[in-house]
């Protein structure tokens, strides 16, 4: 597999890279927004992993289109999303690997804003943040990678350990009162109950989104890897890992892939879909890496890669991600609001591609060093 992942990797960075100018990469261009920030903390994976530095001057270049010289997040249309929901913080993370290159105090000053402020971001009762500031009390699944990675790696980095144990508080809350009966966690919790969504016993949506459960992953994974070993709570947060894992593993589809509505897989309409897919494959590869899980699940991560590959087109050079599930709010939380969503290609979010691609390049190369 080793072969495949890098060249599929900068296959996929390339193909972007020649549709889009970096200033002008995908929906709400030019905007501060996760979408941007997926994809291209994907390529800068890939750029850690080869050296090639069209990948950072690409990323550099995006950057820098929507940070001012004043160290300022641009407006668009004299306004832009702001700090009203954690999903317009996450593009903050690709800022530590750009401050670390180039000393540019612009970029320490966005890290500053957009973390420091959250301190003041509204939580509920459990201080689990909102996913919107203004929709009270409504925790999605999704915030934890939006969030708490840039908090966990801001503490790391400035010696703050108080945004360190702010993204494990969130990580804990979010598992403890998330969870519906198959063990996996549902993708919306109103401790209220008053959201149209939300059940009137367990304020919790009714379904396990694919794509939201891998959110929760991602972000979780990367917390570990700014939580330093003596920390109290480091074997707790491990534990809710694997756990988790172990409960997806058992919802993989016959080709490899997961479903768009996780646990469901035989039921009428739902499909496979590659966004959750590769982030289940590459956190998969990295837990199996560091000692968290087994070689035992080296399987899912194998049959999981492949199955994605096989879902890949190529078009007149260009690299297509198929199957992968347009942005997704909870609306009724009904099974039929996911299953319909609308399945794009080489869209954003499937920058988690970038990301599989280098978790299972790290883990063959080091099965081959354990091997020589």
């Amino acid at each position: 597999m080793r072969e495949k992942a890098l060249h599929y990797g900068r296959w996929m960075c390339d193909t972007i890279m020649g549709d889009f100018p970096c200033d002008k990469i995908g929906p709400n261009i030019g905007m501060f927004t996760y979408h941007h920030g997926v994809f291209l903390s994907g390529m800068e994976q890939i750029y850690h992993l080869t050296g090639e530095r069209k990948y950072f001057d690409y990323i550099k270049g995006w950057m820098d289109s929507v940070v001012d010289e004043n160290g300022e997040i641009r407006p668009v249309d004299n306004v832009w999303c702001s700090l009203a929901t954690l999903d317009y913080r996450q593009a903050g993370i690709l800022l530590f690997e750009l401050y670390r290159e180039t000393q540019d105090e612009r970029y320490h000053k966005v890290l500053v804003y957009l973390t420091e402020s959250l301190k003041s971001y509204p939580v509920n009762s459990y201080g689990v943040f909102w996913h919107f500031a203004h929709t009270p009390n409504e925790v999605w699944l999704d915030g934890l990678y939006m969030a708490s990675p840039l908090m966990s790696k801001y503490g790391a980095v400035f010696h703050k350990p108080e945004f360190i144990d702010m993204a494990v508080k969130q990580a804990q809350g979010m598992y403890c009162h998330m969870r519906g009966e198959s063990g996996l966690l549902r993708h919306g919790w109103d401790e209220t109950k008053q959201a149209v969504w939300a059940d009137k016993r367990t304020g919790l949506s009714a379904n396990v989104w694919g794509r939201a459960m891998g959110w929760y992953l991602l972000g979780l994974v990367n917390i570990l890897d700014d939580l330093p070993a003596e920390h109290q709570e480091r074997s707790s947060m491990v534990n809710i890992l694997t756990t988790l894992l172990k409960e997806v593993c058992k919802y993989q589809g016959a080709d490899g892939r997961w479903y768009q509505v996780l646990d469901k897989v035989t039921e009428a309409g739902n499909w496979p879909e590659n966004s959750c897919s590769c982030i289940f494959v590459g956190v998969l590869a990295k837990s199996i890496r560091l000692g968290y899980l087994g070689m035992e699940y080296y399987a899912s991560v194998k049959s999981g890669f492949e199955g994605v590959l096989h879902s890949l087109r190529e078009e007149k050079g260009r690299l297509i991600l198929t199957d992968v599930c347009t942005g997704t709010c909870i609306e009724d939380g009904s099974y039929q609001h996911y299953i319909h969503r609308e399945r794009i290609e080489n869209d954003l979010h499937g920058g988690v591609f970038l990301m599989m691609c280098a978790e299972v390049e790290r883990l063959e190369k080091m099965r081959e060093e354990r091997k020589a």
